[in-house]
């Protein structure tokens, strides 16, 4: 309804609640937190408090556990039906369109979000070894190693969704998130501070010459920074091919993944630009349908989209940091092999030393001439098996 200003106000209260995340990724500081529309309403926090079901939004920490152990982004698993015998009952996991499309690229399989290809991954990887890299990630304290755990039929929090999310972009350093960067006495000396991080030479007087200070990260590593880079390439096609391309339309490199569970009862999106991770989740306080055709790429992706696009604005397109060590292989975007070519199946793909597949270009390489090399052996080599 107008008011004589010309303005509009919400009339109705909405029964959809949510919570929303934005965070440094490098340090765990937090810009802003949303618990709620109202907190006179309710003083329930749901960013730190609501343990929701994560649904999609948690199977990039199935591929990441896979390529930080043998598999790389063009392995090969089957999306196609499956049965898993639990004492007497049978489970027949489905895709969201109740379809299968055969044998595709791990990156085929996080981009299209397909829960077929997620199971059948975590079976092949194993429940207690993905349980431990959620661990890691701060995502859950003790995951339960069953298979539709895989398909983030767990409970977290906002805010460990986007911490876990934001030690992909950070190069797989832990961080702690925090509201208070620094406490000060009356003196200015510092009492408490948030970043361990060690700055040798910081506290010099002035400049005689000496070297620049160095700033020295014992953050424990929770990931290969090599397998982190590759997760990021993915889930930026995730916002270029897949299931959140309406957020492509801010126009800088962002990535991230939609999060849809069973009957819509909870949309999430957990995304990042180099610098900013943002997590968003929507669902009723007592969790109910949000609706028979609602996704997390109609209701939660957007807001994440228009949020960076406000906080991006007036900024430059900084790409993604590439560790050294990565090469960027232009492949085939549906079989994951070397193209020669650069038509619109190609991609660039990001492979760790010696897991590239066989022959073809090798079209950049970061911190090393470009060059070819053999497959790796063994579960996850590019030319891959049939999972």
């Amino acid at each position: 309804m107008a008011d004589k200003r010309g303005q509009y106000r919400l009339r109705q209260i909405p029964e959809v609640s949510g919570a929303m995340v934005v965070m440094d990724p490098n340090t765990g500081r937090v810009f802003a937190m949303v618990g709620g529309f109202s907190f006179d309403q309710s003083e329930f926090n749901r960013a730190t408090q609501a343990l929701r079901q994560p649904g999609s939004s948690f199977k990039p920490f199935v591929y990441a556990t896979a390529i930080d152990n043998g598999y790389t982004p063009s392995s090969i698993v089957v999306d196609g039906p499956i049965e898993i015998i639990s004492g007497n009952e049978v489970w027949r996991p489905k895709n969201y369109d109740g379809k299968f499309t055969g044998p595709h690229t791990l990156r085929y399989g996080i981009e299209r979000s397909k829960n077929l290809m997620t199971v059948r991954l975590a079976r092949d990887v194993g429940m207690p070894l993905i349980g431990e890299y959620a661990k890691r990630f701060g995502i859950y304290d003790d995951l339960a190693p069953y298979l539709p755990m895989s398909l983030g039929a767990g409970e977290t929090t906002v805010l460990r969704m986007t911490t876990a999310y934001s030690m992909f972009v950070n190069g797989g350093k832990r961080i702690k998130p925090t509201l208070i960067d620094r406490i000060q006495d009356r003196w200015g000396r510092t009492i408490y501070k948030h970043d361990e991080r060690i700055c040798q030479g910081c506290d010099a007087d002035e400049w005689r010459n000496q070297p620049e200070p160095q700033l020295i990260d014992n953050r424990e590593q929770v990931i290969d920074p090599l397998t982190a880079y590759q997760m990021v390439s993915i889930l930026e096609g995730v916002v270029q091919r897949g299931t959140a391309t309406v957020v492509k339309s801010v126009g800088k490199p962002l990535a991230g993944k939609t999060g849809t569970t069973n009957d819509a009862k909870d949309v999430w999106f957990v995304g990042f630009s180099p610098d900013l991770a943002v997590g968003i989740y929507l669902g009723y306080d007592r969790p109910r349908s949000l609706g028979n055709s609602a996704t997390a790429g109609q209701y939660a992706a957007p807001i994440f989209r228009d949020f960076m696009a406000m906080a991006l604005e007036g900024k430059p397109a900084t790409p993604f940091r590439v560790p050294p060590g990565i090469k960027l292989i232009r492949v085939d975007a549906a079989t994951g092999q070397r193209a020669t070519g650069q038509g619109g199946r190609t991609i660039l793909e990001a492979f760790k030393p010696g897991t590239a597949p066989p022959n073809g270009y090798v079209v950049g390489y970061s911190g090393a001439p470009a060059e070819t090399d053999a497959p790796s052996a063994g579960v996850g080599s590019g030319s891959g098996g049939l999972y």
